[in-house]
């Protein structure tokens, strides 16, 4: 299990940075929440617009695979009334070889999009012999930053206290995310038992560290000179203005506190990063890297050339996406597998 220094420069950079947006005396922002789904991000929206530079292109849809097993609409998280849930797909077949989970997180800017988006990602990866889970989380629709990490760790502790149900080993556990889920994915590989972002809302004495990290699109800072994410709200509010409640400019710190970059070290497990050629969709990537590197962790790049952004949600891409991740687990936890 992973144990954090609280003397360190880490815990005291994050302390530091929520002191420090507690302290603002600019009104945060609460327009964006407004208790109703937001819609505006889905395969469909995606794919419209994807094909307009792409007309070739067609959705990834769901296949029937009679050797995965599906359960939809498991509690995983209560906040109140407020019941978080999760679809897992898994395979029928029992095995002694206990199996690798791989949490898959949906993207939408932190305010769209729903856990429903990757079932045919789940359903594939679940057909070669994984334990997938499609988890919801809370938007900025219900719930600022750092909600969304809290119901996330509290889904990776619960796959953890049901690995015996599923067959999963603990030592196996992926985040994986697309887009915004690509961000909190990384969130969770680099701040894992890190007590400041634990939350409430689970079963504490569970680790909600994982062991590997595959992040599609999914930038890894919001500060970075890469970052496309918007400071100011002069033409239109930015999804993560809506998602903090400030822009850059008001409170820089707290920008720079949910940037997954300003914790990569030692602990942050092998990533695999599955970008687009949109470039500002990676920002802080190749610094992370670095920083992979100076602990002598393994990490991967494969970059779709002349993709869309949503390209693992479409054909001819989806394939090439499930194949990489496949490779990319098998290397990381059967390292001495010949293939």
């Amino acid at each position: 299990m992973i144990t954090w220094n609280y003397s360190g420069f880490k815990i005291l950079f994050v302390i530091t940075g929520m002191l420090a947006f507690a302290a603002k005396t600019n009104a945060q922002l609460l327009t964006g929440l407004t208790g109703k789904p937001d819609t505006s991000f889905s395969t469909y929206s995606a794919y419209i617009s994807a094909k307009k530079q792409h007309p070739g292109i067609t959705i990834a849809e769901k296949a029937i695979w009679p050797s995965v097993m599906v359960k939809e609409n498991i509690t995983y998280s209560k906040l109140g009334k407020r019941l978080l849930k999760s679809d897992v797909f898994y395979p029928q077949q029992k095995t002694d070889t206990l199996r690798t989970a791989i949490i898959i997180i949906h993207g939408g800017g932190w305010r769209s999009g729903n856990r429903t988006q990757h079932q045919p990602l789940a359903q594939q990866l679940a057909a070669l012999g994984y334990v997938c889970f499609t988890p919801e989380y809370r938007l900025s629709t219900e719930a600022l930053f750092p909600a969304a990490i809290y119901d996330l760790k509290a889904a990776v502790r619960w796959v953890r206290d049901h690995a015996e149900k599923y067959q999963i080993d603990t030592a196996k556990i992926v985040a994986a995310g697309f887009s915004a889920g690509g961000e909190l994915a990384a969130f969770l590989a680099t701040t894992g038992n890190m007590p400041l972002f634990e939350g409430v809302n689970g079963m504490l004495k569970t680790p909600s560290h994982v062991n590997a990290l595959v992040d599609i699109d999914g930038t890894l800072s919001f500060v970075h000179a890469e970052s496309s994410e918007r400071s100011d709200t002069s033409k239109r509010i930015g999804a993560s203005i809506y998602w903090m409640g400030y822009t850059q400019k008001e409170n820089f710190t707290l920008w720079q506190a949910a940037s997954p970059l300003s914790y990569a070290g030692k602990y942050t497990p092998p990533t695999l990063f599955l970008n687009s050629s949109v470039v500002r969709m990676h920002a802080g990537r190749d610094d992370y890297i670095k920083i992979l590197n100076e602990h002598n962790i393994y990490s991967e790049v494969h970059t779709f050339e002349n993709s869309p952004h949503a390209f693992c949600l479409f054909n001819p891409w989806f394939t090439t996406t499930v194949n990489y991740i496949d490779k990319f687990l098998k290397k990381v936890f059967n390292p001495n597998i010949e293939r």
